[in-house]
């Protein structure tokens, strides 16, 4: 892929047992100004590609923090980052790019994190403090695992925070969404079962989609090795457990648009016409995915995949 960006790991701060943040800066040309919510892809030295939301405030560009969760589930990406990664150490990275921008035209904004998916709302929370834009921050955590930025936080936003501690208060999506005024946006960002709630929720109380924001934050589940076959080059290809369909197309050399990595976005679906498919984003309705699939996350389940590719 061109147009990556060589940067530097300038700084690693521990946040939890299980979060670091890294301060990123430019080895040769400044870095690009970003906005809030956005995310850059980091290329790794062992071959993974990670997206990882961009925390600091968008107001300073001089460098970029990104938080990484050790993934207990990790195919190679957050464990090599926690592990090998070090002050000093070059990477490369795709320019900023935005999934899940800020809407300013919103009457009210309510965003709603889990773990390590609080990334983007730090971003956000500069820019609605200083726009005096009206809005809330709904945190739901894991006391001394994945309650990272909470000091800050607390001082940040006051009242505008409520916290949603494991075992002691539970994060009720559907009240959430209750009884809010007409232009408020909701933008969430956390593991697959949060967004999961909250578009069934949404659904249920019939809020417009344009008015519901979702990031995912977290890496595709493993699942059962399967068979892939390309209509147009005739090859085959087999996908480990450990890997997504995405990874296995890329270790193939072949370059398939993506930005999220994690079933949301939409930008790497692919038409499939024939097998057994275990649709796992949170994009395509149910017609698409009788003629699509998410390569990100999507597995086979049963006979090889065919895919036009």
């Amino acid at each position: 892929m061109s147009g990556l960006i060589e940067v530097r790991v300038a700084a690693i701060r521990p946040l939890t047992p299980v979060i670091r943040e890294y301060r990123l800066e430019a080895v040769r040309e400044p870095l690009p100004r970003f906005s809030a919510g956005s995310h850059v892809q980091l290329h790794l030295p062992n071959g993974r590609r990670n997206a990882y939301s961009l925390l600091g405030d968008p107001a300073r560009h001089d460098h970029y923090r990104i938080a990484v969760r050790h993934q207990t589930n990790s195919r190679g990406g957050s464990l090599y980052i926690h592990q090998q990664l070090q002050i000093g150490d070059r990477l490369r990275i795709s320019a900023p790019a935005n999934l899940f921008a800020l809407h300013r035209e919103a009457r009210q904004h309510v965003l709603i994190a889990a773990g390590i998916g609080i990334t983007p709302f730090l971003a956000y929370s500069h820019e609605l403090l200083r726009n005096g834009s009206e809005f809330e921050l709904h945190y739901a955590y894991r006391c001394a695992s994945s309650d990272a930025y909470l000091d800050e936080l607390r001082q940040w936003l006051g009242p505008r925070l409520h916290e949603y501690p494991s075992g002691a208060r539970r994060l009720d999506i559907a009240a959430i969404l209750q009884g809010r005024p007409l232009g408020t946006h909701i933008y969430a960002c956390g593991p697959q079962s949060l967004l999961a709630d909250l578009q069934a929720h949404s659904r249920k109380q019939g809020w417009s989609p344009r008015r519901v924001h979702r990031e995912a934050f977290a890496a595709a589940e493993p699942g059962q090795p399967f068979s892939v076959e390309l209509l147009r080059s005739g090859r085959q290809l087999q996908v480990a457990a450990h890997q997504s369909l995405l990874e296995a197309l890329e270790e193939a050399g072949l370059e398939v648009p993506n930005l999220c990595r994690g079933g949301v976005c939409g930008q790497c679906q692919t038409s499939w016409l024939r097998g057994d498919v275990e649709h796992r984003d949170l994009f395509l309705s149910a017609e698409d995915r009788t003629r699509h699939l998410m390569p990100c996350v999507s597995r086979g389940c049963g006979s090889p995949i065919l895919l036009d590719l």
